[in-house]
This record gives C-alpha cells, structure tokens and sequence, in this order.
C-alpha cells in the first residue's frame, strides 16, 4: 500500500472529500493525492483501490503536463478528464504538488462536478499543498 496515512488514520481533509461527493449527484469516489501519487485523503473507496487510483490519476496528471509542456506553451494542467462507458474520471490540480480524482456515473453532470472541484480545491488550497520529498541519503554517508 502506498499512502503517507497511518493504515487506519482518518486525514482531517477526508470531511472535504466527503462533502463534494454528497454534493454531487452521481459522483461515487474522491481521493487526494500527492503528485507523485501517494494518497492524501480518500471518500468513497476502500485504501487499496485508493493506491490504484493515486498512480493512475498521477501518471494522466504527469501525461497532462507534458502535453502542456510540448503543445500548450507550457500551461498548467487544469484539469484531465477520462470518459469511459459509465464512469467519468476527473483529475485536477489541488495545490502545489497535490492533485484531485474523482469518480463519478455517467449520469452526472460535468460542469457541475468541475465547478465543485474548482471551488473545493479554491477554498483550502493552502491545506492541500505537497512538499516535495528530499531525496533519501545514501546509507553511510553523514546524517544516517
């Protein structure tokens, strides 16, 4: 398992989470996630499948910056969306170092869930903030 929670541990950001996903109709599953694709925070799905979701919601993020980076005049990524059959996959930026996933049924209303997201992400920026992790010292060397 791949998140920075203690197993058990509720993040005091899971309350956000939950509020978007009631908010919303047919939106089923949130999860906050460092950049680099380690659970923050979670509503709605068990903590493995929360793993599954922080990798690939950071490699569609990753993808999205290098988009940005060769077509886009090295804008940044708002927002990538996934539309499959019966699911939508929304994945937006939440702060330095820190993206948002969610899941939602086809059913539910695009606009309106990227509205919530933007507002959410907006109204605690600050708390959703990553830092970037210091490379690990090698072993033997000063320090360890």
């Amino acid at each position: 398992m791949a998140t920075d929670m203690p197993s058990g541990q509720v993040s005091d950001l899971d309350w956000l989470l939950s509020g978007l996903v009631q908010r919303v109709p047919y939106t089923r599953s949130a999860v906050l996630l460092s950049a680099d694709g380690l659970v923050k925070s979670l509503h709605g799905m068990d903590a493995d499948s929360a793993d599954h979701m922080a990798a690939l919601a950071a490699g569609l993020y990753s993808l999205g910056r290098s988009a940005g980076a060769r077509f886009g005049d090295n804008g940044e990524v708002r927002q990538v969306v996934v539309e499959l059959d019966s699911t939508l996959l929304f994945v937006a930026t939440a702060g330095s170092g820190a993206c948002l996933a969610v899941l939602a049924g086809r059913n539910a209303d695009a606009a309106v869930l990227g509205y919530e997201m933007t507002m959410l992400v907006k109204s605690v920026r600050p708390y959703l903030m990553t830092p970037v992790r210091q490379a690990a010292a090698a072993p033997g060397s000063a320090g360890l």
